[in-house]
């Protein structure tokens, strides 16, 4: 079994794969003051729900785009799993090809996510990640990852809202019935909804003129993706596991090196 870990900035994505099936997954919040033993433990705890013994677990491969919280999630999963994770980094092979000034500044989730639309679906595709920033990735027919966007992403927005607007209160962030508010809360939930779906089609739209190819399909993830799908039809495809996907690839990928 191959246990895959997506650490985000504000939470972290766990698989357990069984060849080509993926068994178990949760979502957990990522806290950088958590120790090691703490980590290890609900590593641990999450496999046994799932009834997966840490020994079968032959091996373990992670990306992460918060620095500060690898040493106690590396040091869990030696203790604990008894296994050195592959990192995803520089000298890993991904099978694609980074056409970014700066190969360095790419977050290696955005990498992943790459690896798996281009596997699962082909090129060219756009990836629209929905997370704590929300990114727009680029990946043309000859499997080159071009670039992308980030914006801020819609709960670090709401939030924003909530923390600087005296009199706005934390809201819920689902599709209002009607796009004019007839209260307050409604019409945050409005504009926070219409918003990102407003966003989501203009810079859609502006990618695939940029772009210039035909067929381009759009796979959006994460945990807001089926709410902004539900509203437009610029994207073609919602797969809440793609990171745990692309990390599969990348290990199968450098398993055979």
């Amino acid at each position: 079994m191959l246990l895959v870990i997506d650490v985000g900035n504000t939470s972290s994505a766990i698989g357990v794969y069984k060849n080509n099936t993926l068994i178990g997954n949760w979502r957990i919040s990522t806290d950088k003051e958590r120790t090691s033993d703490e980590t290890g433990m609900f590593l641990i705890s999450m496999l046994n729900t799932a009834g997966i013994s840490p020994d079968h677990i032959r091996d373990v491969i992670m990306c992460s785009v918060v620095p500060p919280a690898m040493h106690s999630i590396v040091n869990a999963i030696k203790k604990y799993i008894k296994k050195t994770p592959l990192i995803v980094g520089i000298g890993v092979k991904t099978g694609i090809n980074i056409k970014y000034e700066n190969p360095k500044e790419i977050g290696s989730d955005k990498i992943v996510n790459a690896v798996a639309a281009l596997k699962l679906y082909g090129g060219p595709v756009i990836i629209v990640d929905f997370g704590t920033a929300t990114t727009f990735c680029a990946v043309n027919s000859k499997g080159d990852y071009k670039g992308g966007i980030i914006c801020p992403g819609i709960k670090i927005s709401a939030e924003a809202l909530f923390s600087k607007a005296s009199k706005l209160p934390r809201i819920e962030i689902v599709k209002p019935k009607h796009i004019i508010g007839r209260n307050t809360v409604n019409s945050m939930q409005s504009g926070i909804f219409y918003g990102f779906v407003g966003q989501v089609e203009y810079i859609v739209g502006l990618m695939k003129a940029e772009m210039g190819e035909s067929g381009i399909k759009v796979v959006a993830t994460g945990g807001m993706a089926n709410l902004i799908a539900s509203e437009t039809k610029s994207i073609d495809i919602v797969n809440p596991n793609l990171s745990l996907e692309g990390l599969k690839f990348i290990y199968e990928l450098n398993s055979k090196v």
